[in-house]
Protein backbone atom coordinates (compact mmCIF):
# COMPACT_ATOMS: atom_id res chain seq x y z
CA UNK A 1 0.00 0.00 0.00
CA UNK A 2 2.94 2.35 0.57
CA UNK A 3 3.84 1.79 -2.98
CA UNK A 4 0.87 2.65 -4.20
CA UNK A 5 0.86 5.96 -2.15
CA UNK A 6 4.17 7.15 -3.63
CA UNK A 7 3.53 6.04 -6.66
CA UNK A 8 0.35 8.02 -6.93
CA UNK A 9 2.15 11.14 -4.85
CA UNK A 10 4.85 10.80 -7.14
CA UNK A 11 2.65 11.11 -10.32
CA UNK A 12 1.10 14.23 -8.85
CA UNK A 13 4.33 16.01 -8.61
CA UNK A 14 4.70 14.75 -12.43
CA UNK A 15 1.75 16.24 -13.11
CA UNK A 16 2.15 19.64 -11.81
CA UNK A 17 5.41 20.26 -12.91
CA UNK A 18 4.08 19.66 -16.51
CA UNK A 19 1.24 22.03 -15.27
CA UNK A 20 3.56 24.57 -14.36
CA UNK A 21 5.69 24.20 -17.11
CA UNK A 22 3.07 24.32 -19.61
CA UNK A 23 1.87 27.57 -18.07
CA UNK A 24 5.45 28.86 -18.34
CA UNK A 25 5.19 28.50 -22.38
CA UNK A 26 1.51 29.77 -22.73
CA UNK A 27 0.41 26.32 -23.90
CA UNK A 28 -1.09 26.38 -20.42
CA UNK A 29 -3.47 29.05 -20.56
CA UNK A 30 -5.82 26.92 -23.15
CA UNK A 31 -6.35 23.57 -20.69
CA UNK A 32 -10.19 24.69 -19.50
CA UNK A 33 -10.63 27.00 -22.11
CA UNK A 34 -11.20 25.45 -25.29
CA UNK A 35 -14.19 26.10 -27.28
CA UNK A 36 -16.96 23.58 -25.93
CA UNK A 37 -16.16 23.96 -22.30
CA UNK A 38 -18.79 25.39 -20.12
CA UNK A 39 -19.17 28.48 -18.56
CA UNK A 40 -21.99 30.24 -17.20
CA UNK A 41 -21.88 33.24 -14.71
CA UNK A 42 -24.98 34.63 -13.11
CA UNK A 43 -25.38 36.80 -10.12
CA UNK A 44 -23.53 35.42 -7.51
CA UNK A 45 -22.81 32.83 -9.51
CA UNK A 46 -20.55 31.10 -11.51
CA UNK A 47 -20.34 27.51 -13.09
CA UNK A 48 -17.29 26.29 -15.25
CA UNK A 49 -16.99 22.48 -16.69
CA UNK A 50 -14.28 21.69 -19.15
CA UNK A 51 -16.11 19.05 -20.66
CA UNK A 52 -13.92 19.53 -23.95
CA UNK A 53 -10.35 19.87 -21.93
CA UNK A 54 -11.13 16.49 -20.13
CA UNK A 55 -12.23 14.64 -23.28
CA UNK A 56 -9.07 15.89 -24.53
CA UNK A 57 -6.57 14.70 -21.52
CA UNK A 58 -8.55 11.65 -21.20
CA UNK A 59 -7.63 10.40 -25.25
CA UNK A 60 -4.48 11.56 -24.17
CA UNK A 61 -3.75 9.11 -21.16
CA UNK A 62 -5.27 6.12 -22.85
CA UNK A 63 -3.02 6.53 -25.80
CA UNK A 64 -0.02 7.27 -23.08
CA UNK A 65 -1.48 4.19 -20.97
CA UNK A 66 -2.09 1.58 -24.08
CA UNK A 67 1.45 2.05 -25.50
CA UNK A 68 3.07 1.82 -21.73
CA UNK A 69 0.92 -1.26 -20.85
CA UNK A 70 1.42 -2.91 -24.25
CA UNK A 71 5.03 -3.43 -24.16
Amino acid sequence: MGRILMAIGALFFIIGAVWTALEQTGIGKFLGHLPGDIHMTNEGFSFHFPIVTCLIISIVLSIILNVVMHR
